[in-house]
């Protein structure tokens, strides 16, 4: 699921995005020095971003389920999860759109309480895909369930982070020193990789939340998928 929501398309959206800057720099060869191009294709980007970030909800909703099932000691089934992330995908991006925006402004403003919003909000698809409360519902229920919580979510988000910028800054000397598509490949599977460790971590931590906080086990977090 990684792969399919991850890591193909980053290498789908690298490919086509080089794809594009050669041609312009082929029809315009000067085009390079100057300091604006890189705006001129900016929607590119945007849509790249936009394409992205609706992917990665869909891998994070599927991976809720596969989560719940695998910790309940069942083998997760690809079909099942991929209809619960279809499903759920227009609230979800209600989500996503909200926690970006909001978080985003705080951290404009100050970066500290960006960063507390984010972490309070951190659950907010687990939440929506296991409890269906609606947008608002699941992010002012996954504030509730953070609660008290947030540094040590705070710890596990920074070390998964930094991992990633540690394997992302490898891979990208690697592109760098030999381009292609083989760099593009590694690079989408590396990308694979660490969405799935995010994607977890965050429905591990709902699971995990519900049992210290209210005590609810694996077995009857299953109960609303039977």
């Amino acid at each position: 699921m990684a792969v399919l929501f991850s890591g193909l398309p980053t290498i789908i959206i690298q490919l086509w995005t080089n794809s594009r800057m050669e041609a312009l720099l082929q029809a315009d060869p000067g085009a390079a020095a100057d300091p604006t191009f890189a705006l001129r294709n900016s929607w590119v980007t945007f849509v790249a971003i936009f394409i992205s970030a609706i992917f990665g909800l869909l891998l994070q909703s599927a991976l809720v389920r596969a989560t719940i099932e695998d910790l309940n000691g069942k083998r997760p089934n690809i079909g099942d999860c991929l209809q619960i992330a279809i499903r759920f995908l227009l609230p979800t991006l209600g989500i996503g759109f909200l926690v970006a925006l909001g978080s985003g402004l705080a951290m404009i403003a100050l970066v500290v309480p960006g960063i507390i919003l984010w972490l309070g909000w951190s659950v907010s698809v687990p939440v929506l895909i296991q409890e269906r409360l609606g947008v608002f519902g699941s992010m002012s229920r996954s504030r509730t369930l953070t609660k008290g919580s947030r540094w040590s979510l705070f710890g596990l988000f920074l070390i998964l982070i930094i991992i990633a910028m540690v394997i992302q800054g490898a891979v990208g000397v690697l592109v760098y020193l030999f381009h292609g598509i083989a760099a593009v490949i590694v690079a989408g599977l590396v990308q694979s990789v660490m969405a799935m460790l995010l994607s977890v971590a965050a429905a591990v931590s709902y699971v995990e939340l519900r049992q210290v906080r209210e005590g609810t086990s694996v077995d009857e977090l299953a109960e609303i998928f039977s």
